[in-house]
């Protein structure tokens, strides 16, 4: 936005001190006026004898020790403020550098504001952290970015070397390319769906509904059964009412991308998938955990992270795209809840979401 320039905020600072300083000069001087003139003491010479008029005492004798008492609080103050608005003000003048340096693309400068905590300490410490938390949130989005770019160049250059082979081999079989270009173009569309998704989710455009936790755990396990009993993965889903407040589209995307996970990162033919939802006064949890391979702490903590993908999978036909659990991550976020990843000491995870809840849901 465009303005006109105006008066800086230390000039400002210096002439309301000065102008204050010479208010109460004035009234000061005033006062002891007042006081001499009552008391009568402008109106005698030293032998006691009236000399003149009172107001002209007053001007001969008050005013120019009056005008030089003025012209001295006027420089005083004129100086003074000068100098302690500056004072004042350096702090500012540091977080106005600091602001200027990020405006031109550079996040890791931080003030660090030395001293005691006042108003601009505080200031500069909310600087810091919002400094922290964008550099973080610029260096998150360019690492997905630069993932997302290599996830999907892989089907692009795929599809590129099958049509590369079938101009130039006309013997190839055409139905085969036709199957492997169509297997290759199911996975870029699912890739570019789940990062749409993402999206969508990280910008919280929806609109909060009540939702039952417990519904949308039936109906992901439902939906998955089939695939489940394809491999051999008992599921199991326990609960009562578990109200909640936010979109069900995307409670429901959460719930089936947690069951989806915990089927395809089971033990192959032996499997089990446990679904739990559990009400509270103030939280709601949603528990899906499976058998599996034994996971590190380590391990299990990238897992949240844009495609991070487990080292072991049940299956070859559903390959995914790396973003199941980042965002299961994103959803939860943006439902003002938490999510916690524990590795089972028998193999398998542990994954519980942890949602504000409600207690005005009348779903069933």
């Amino acid at each position: 936005m465009d303005r006109q320039p105006g008066l800086s905020v230390r000039l400002k600072l210096t002439l309301s001190y000065a102008g204050f300083l010479m208010l109460a000069g004035v009234l000061l001087l005033a006062a002891v006026g007042v006081f001499l003139l009552e008391q009568g003491w402008l109106l005698t010479n030293e032998r006691g004898a009236v000399r003149a008029t009172p107001g002209t005492i007053f001007l001969r004798s008050f005013a120019p020790t009056a005008a030089a008492v003025m012209v001295f609080l006027l420089v005083f103050g004129l100086l003074g403020g000068w100098l302690l608005a500056g004072r004042m003000l350096a702090p500012l003048d540091r977080i106005t550098r600091a602001t200027r340096t990020a405006e031109a693309g550079s996040l890791s400068h931080r003030i660090r504001l030395p001293g005691r905590k006042d108003e601009f300490r505080e200031l500069a410490d909310a600087f810091d952290t919002m400094l922290a938390r964008l550099e973080a949130h610029v260096t998150e989005q360019q690492r997905f970015a630069a993932n997302a770019s290599h996830e999907l160049r892989t089907p692009l250059a795929v599809s590129k070397a099958l049509l590369d082979v079938a101009r130039t081999d006309p013997h190839q079989d055409t139905d085969e390319i036709i199957d492997r270009l169509h297997v290759v173009n199911t996975r870029a569309i699912d890739l570019t769906e789940a990062l749409l998704l993402l999206s969508r989710a990280g910008q919280r455009s929806f609109t909060r509904e009540h939702v039952d936790l417990s519904l949308l755990a039936e109906e992901a396990t439902e939906t998955l059964l089939p695939l489940a009993e394809k491999h051999g993965v008992t599921l199991e889903t326990v609960g009562d009412v578990t109200p909640t407040l936010g979109s069900p589209a995307l409670l429901l995307q959460l719930t089936t991308n947690l069951v989806h996970n915990a089927i395809v990162h089971n033990l192959p033919g032996r499997g089990r998938v446990w679904i739990r939802t559990t009400p509270g006064p103030r939280t709601t949890l949603l528990t899906v955990e499976n058998t599996g391979d034994l996971i590190s702490p380590h391990q299990a903590s990238t897992l949240t992270e844009p495609f991070q993908r487990g080292t072991e999978r049940v299956h070859t036909d559903h390959p995914g795209v790396g973003l199941g659990l980042a965002i299961v991550n994103t959803i939860t976020q943006a439902h003002d809840g938490t999510l916690t990843l524990t590795p089972r000491p028998t193999g398998g995870l542990r994954i519980t979401v942890e949602l504000p809840a409600t207690s005005s849901y009348t779903g069933r």
